[in-house]
């Protein structure tokens, strides 16, 4: 029998606590054919090119083949916006981000920094008196869950119900999911959740608030509105993928940062260093690994290899983020953030693959680096002598959406909350153009 491919091995769940040795495998073949046809890219010059390349498409249909992760869920009968490629994706971005962000909605994340802090702040609250909590069932998950139902306007007291729609919605993002009982399972929270959203948007076009689903649902901009299918597949999307990254940005971090704990306490002493600590823990831990749900829609030559029309081709994201050839020393977290000539990622390190790339640069990358900015800095500061249960802790199955399942951490001390003026709110570094989205 022959031995597993490097990539079949990342697959595996023994692999999920570090994955990285086999990342620099991998890399010695920048493409590389798997058996079922599929082609798997792992080095960032030549992920960021088939990022910003019009021969790769989103549609799945285009795939003459479908390979590893393609059966992950639906948002419905209308494909979503990482379903579609221009026109069909321009335009409904473009409708999406005329509430969520420039040009039209340009502070609308901004001003949501006292209403994270608020959240955080009562989160790390809860912990006092303790000295051991679960930074993902306690923190990392309720704090971008709670800022995503209320985005969308989500009443809070629905919000508990998601976490269990939600974990068995993805779990056919899994490439090894392919059993009928978790396939059955995801399409039955994902049809709850539908079925929810469905009734919540209609209650908000009856009775519009400020929530962005009431300005989707009411839209009577220059180019029309969305059609209720396509508005309920931005909703299920939005509501999903508006947290579990999140989830996984928020855990990484902190799990990095108690590996490093000469980086946490300088974080700790220097709040403002948490701008550039997140975007380097975007690149050493990015939230998603790889992208299998790409086809190549005529022969493009990569790296010396032709990857025929209609392959199915994945982006190996967290490879691209530690390519030597992208990043020098890229196994070491830069412990120096400002200083430029050590290992060279106190440059302009927003240069990573983390939120992905092109037409798909994460929709929701803006508030994803807020909320992150906020949480790490506010454990940092308040947790006195964190420490690590376990190293490493256990991994969630699936290898796209790679983070703690659980991640335990002893303190001797919660530090008591600074007051809101003085707080220095962290600032977004310079997004890449509008029309980008994971």
């Amino acid at each position: 029998m022959a031995a597993p491919s490097v990539f079949a091995q990342i697959l595996d769940y023994d692999n999920r606590a570090n994955p990285y040795p086999l990342y620099a495998e991998l890399r010695k073949t920048p493409v590389a054919r798997q058996e079922d046809g599929s082609y798997v890219v792992s080095t960032y010059r030549e992920i960021e090119a088939l990022l910003h390349d019009p021969r790769i498409s989103s549609d799945l249909s285009n795939l003459a083949h479908p390979g590893v992760g393609v059966s992950e869920y639906s948002e419905g009968s209308t494909p979503s916006i990482l379903r579609l490629d221009p026109p069909d994706h321009d335009r409904l971005r473009r409708l999406a981000m005329r509430h969520f962000g420039p040009p039209h909605t340009p502070g609308r994340v901004d001003a949501m920094a006292p209403d994270l802090l608020g959240i955080v702040t009562g989160l790390i609250d809860g912990f006092a008196g303790r000295n051991q909590v679960d930074i993902v069932d306690e923190f990392a998950f309720p704090f971008p869950v709670t800022v995503i139902c209320e985005l969308l306007g989500v009443p809070r007291e629905d919000v508990p119900r998601f976490h269990a729609w939600v974990e068995a919605g993805l779990e056919s993002l899994d490439p090894k999911a392919t059993s009928p009982e978790q396939q059955q399972r995801s399409a039955q929270a994902i049809a709850a959740i539908r079925q929810y959203l469905a009734e919540l948007i209609e209650a908000r076009r009856r009775a519009p608030g400020t929530d962005l689903l009431s300005a989707l649902a009411t839209d009577d901009g220059p180019e029309g509105r969305m059609t209720p299918e396509q508005l309920l597949s931005t909703a299920v999307l939005l509501l999903i993928a508006g947290h579990e990254t999140t989830v996984n940005l928020i855990t990484n971090g902190m799990l990095t940062l108690l590996r490093h704990p000469d980086v946490l306490e300088r974080l700790r002493r220097d709040p403002d260093l948490v701008i550039r600590t997140v975007e380097e823990l975007l690149r050493y831990e990015p939230p998603v690994h790889f992208v299998p749900w790409r086809a190549a829609l005529d022969d493009i030559e990569v790296a010396g290899t032709t990857i025929p029309a209609g392959a199915q081709v994945m982006l190996v994201l967290a490879s691209g983020n530690r390519d030597p050839d992208h990043v020098r020393e890229p196994e070491h977290l830069d412990r120096d953030l400002f200083d430029r000539d050590r290992f060279g990622l106190g440059r302009d390190n927003d240069q990573h693959l983390g939120f992905g790339g092109g037409i798909h640069y994460c929709f929701g990358a803006p508030l994803a680096r807020l909320e992150a900015q906020i949480a790490l800095g506010e454990l940092a500061r308040r947790l006195e002598h964190p420490r690590l249960v376990a190293d490493p802790p256990p991994y969630r199955p699936n290898p796209v959406l790679r983070g703690p399942l659980h991640l335990l951490v002893q303190f001797d001390h919660v530090a008591p909350a600074q007051p809101t003026t003085d707080t220095a709110r962290p600032h977004e570094p310079e997004e890449q153009p509008s029309l980008q989205e994971t």
